[in-house]
C-alpha cells in the first residue's frame, strides 16, 4: 500500500509525557481484531464518518482540515487467507483554542464519545500535551491530542480488514487545505474557543 505520509499528530503524541497512543498498522492484539470480510475502503468510510461526527459534534463549531491519511499492513493477519491492513485517519484543528478553553472543548469530545457509547481507554492531564484516547465498540481506536500552540490533532485506526486500495476521505472538512508536509500553525480566531477567560459554569 502505498504510504501517504506521516503526520506530525504522531511525534507529538510520543513527545507527550506519558500519553498513551493509539496503535499503529499491524500491532493491535490478536483479541482485539475485528473478523470482517468487509474492504479497507469500506473502514477508512467508517473511520471518516467517526472524525466527522466528532467534529459536527463541537459548538460553536471549529475550523479544521484533513492531514495526512496512513494506510499499512497487518503482518501475517489474514482473513480468509487475505491479507490485511489497517487506515489512519488524521485531522487538525485551524481554530485558535485558548489555553482557558482547551479542557472544555477536550469535554465536549470526551462526552460525545460516551454518549456514542464508546470506551475511553485512557487520558493524558498534562498541562502542555493533554490527551484522550477511545475505542468504539468494533475496535476502531481514536485520540485527541493538544498539541504545540494549543493545536488540536485528532486521529483514528481502524482494525485489520482486508486489504484494498484506500481512497481520500471524502468527507468536506470546512477549513482550507494547506499544502506542503507540515500543519500549519492555527491562525483562525473564534469569539468562544479563543477567548482567553474560563467557561462560566451554569447557573444552578
Amino acid at each position: 500500500m502505498k504510504v501517504l505520509r506521516i503526520a506530525l499528530v504522531t511525534a507529538l503524541a510520543i513527545s507527550a509525557t506519558g500519553c498513551s497512543i493509539l496503535e499503529t498498522p499491524g500491532e493491535q492484539e490478536k483479541g482485539k481484531r475485528v473478523v470482517s470480510k468487509i474492504s479497507l475502503q469500506e473502514a477508512a468510510e467508517k473511520a471518516d464518518a467517526i472524525m466527522l461526527s466528532t467534529m459536527s459534534s463541537v459548538q460553536p463549531m471549529l475550523n479544521w482540515v484533513h492531514d495526512g491519511s496512513t494506510d499499512g499492513g497487518c503482518g501475517d493477519y489474514t482473513i480468509d487467507g487475505k491479507t490485511t491492513g489497517s487506515v489512519t485517519r488524521r485531522a487538525a484543528v485551524m481554530t485558535i483554542v485558548s489555553e482557558a478553553r482547551r479542557g472544555s472543548l477536550l469535554g465536549v469530545i470526551e462526552r460525545h464519545w460516551k454518549k456514542q457509547g464508546y470506551t475511553i481507554t485512557s487520558m493524558n492531564a498534562s498541562k502542555e500535551f493533554p490527551a484522550i484516547n477511545a475505542r468504539t465498540p468494533e475496535d476502531f481506536r481514536m485520540s485527541v491530542l493538544v498539541g504545540g500552540k494549543g493545536q488540536f490533532f485528532f486521529s483514528i485506526v481502524t482494525p485489520c480488514f482486508i486489504e484494498s486500495e484506500v481512497a481520500p476521505p471524502k468527507t468536506s472538512a470546512n477549513g482550507t487545505p494547506f499544502e506542503g508536509s507540515k500543519v500549519p500553525d492555527p491562525s483562525v480566531h473564534s469569539d468562544f474557543w479563543s477567548a482567553n477567560t474560563p467557561i462560566p459554569s451554569p447557573s444552578p
